[in-house]
């Protein structure tokens, strides 16, 4: 499986880099993940509409909750498909109507808001729980 996870913006905080290039590492013991940094939102659309296609999973707070164990059956189901996940995290405005049209799917980490930066870490920790829940695993114990 490939996955992109993908944030606008400059990263302002060396933990917030620190803590999402650890969880991107073990994620690669799952899949082949990257994660990028881009200056807007059109720069970001456009690799999802590049020559690679992607489905775009975009994070946004009227999206759908998922559960951790909910999370990972979505990902052994995207699996299937073949086709690369790219999870995009909008920066402090969210994203444009346009950018919703453009997602196969809306994600939301919950009805509290979150800095964007603090939300690549929780997306990126649930990513790893996921597939830990689905290689059984002993990092996700339920609760």
């Amino acid at each position: 499986m490939k996955i992109k996870v993908a944030w606008i913006g400059k990263t302002k905080g060396p933990a917030i880099d620190i803590l999402t290039d650890e969880y991107l590492k073990r994620i690669s013991r799952y899949a082949d993940i990257a994660g990028l940094a881009f200056r807007d939102e059109t720069a970001l659309l456009s690799l999802a509409a590049g020559k690679q296609r992607h489905k775009l999973v975009l994070l946004d707070s009227r999206g759908k909750q998922f559960s951790s164990e909910e999370l990972a059956e979505f990902l052994e189901r995207e699996q299937l498909n073949a086709i690369p996940l790219l999870f995009a995290i909008g920066g402090s405005d969210g994203f444009s109507e346009e950018a919703r049209r453009h997602a196969g799917f809306v994600l939301s980490l919950g009805k509290m808001t979150l800095p964007h930066e603090l939300a690549r870490v929780v997306l990126v920790e649930q990513l790893y729980r996921a597939f830990t829940i689905l290689k059984h695993h002993p990092y996700h114990v339920g609760h």
